[in-house]
């Protein structure tokens, strides 16, 4: 890590095309994961995003304004190495979906749950070819294993860097099914993670809202809104 805290050396940042890619060079040396791999993007429009992060730096490298770098350290020196156990563990959500699990009451609530999250789940239906159904209360109920399956193998699907950013998508929704309509651009990403924290906007409605749940919660929504992003770049 201790790249992350290096001075700024270089006075010049490009983009170079590769045999596998797109890379980032700094006064002519391509940039390293800090695994010390290649760091070589899919795409030229996420070379572009990561080169403008890399001049933006001043005196010294902040990675917190880095955020296209880390995610793409993140499909090389992480996702890459484990893509099936992450496929598999994004696979998981499918059957303990945030969609799927309704309150039993009050009755404003249950409504405005099946006119919210209903139209997801009949989306996924048509265009991922696997219907989830709903279930009223917390205790857990299996999904049918064909839909789950099918879920599975859209998943296993993703490249290295889609995963990367899917992982984002989903655990920052808590609804595989969310994720897959955000990746998709079924419904803008503001509106997807929107949909995510009915119950939440349900509960600040009833009692207020809370100044440190909110910050926590501004963090995810720009953590998600930038998964979304670098899911385009990935496409």
């Amino acid at each position: 890590m201790s790249e992350w805290k290096q001075k700024r050396f270089w006075k010049t940042v490009s983009v170079a095309e590769t045999e596998d890619g797109f890379a980032v060079e700094l006064d002519g040396r391509r940039v390293k994961t800090p695994a010390k791999a290649a760091l070589s993007v899919p795409g030229r429009e996420m070379a572009e995003a990561i080169a403008a992060e890399w001049n933006a730096q001043t005196e010294s490298v902040n990675p917190n304004t880095m955020p296209v770098t880390r995610s793409a350290n993140a499909a090389i020196d992480k996702v890459t190495h484990q893509r099936a156990a992450v496929a598999d563990m994004l696979a998981e959500y499918g059957d303990s979906d945030l969609l799927c699990y309704r309150a039993q009451m009050p009755t404003e609530l249950v409504q405005r749950q099946a006119e919210i999250w209903d139209p997801a789940l009949e989306w996924a239906a048509d265009v991922l070819r696997a219907r989830l159904e709903p279930r009223s209360g917390i205790l857990h109920a299996p999904q049918n294993p064909v839909a789950l399956a099918q879920l599975r193998g859209l998943v296993h699907e993703m490249t290295p860097f889609q995963l990367a950013a899917f992982h984002d998508l989903v655990a920052m929704s808590g609804s595989l099914i969310l994720g897959f309509a955000a990746a998709k651009g079924w419904r803008p990403a503001e509106q997807i993670w929107e949909m995510s924290r009915l119950d939440e906007l349900w509960q600040e409605q009833q009692w207020g809202q809370d100044e440190e749940a909110q910050a926590t919660a501004d963090l995810k929504r720009h953590a998600f809104l930038h998964a979304k992003r670098f899911y385009d770049f990935s496409c």
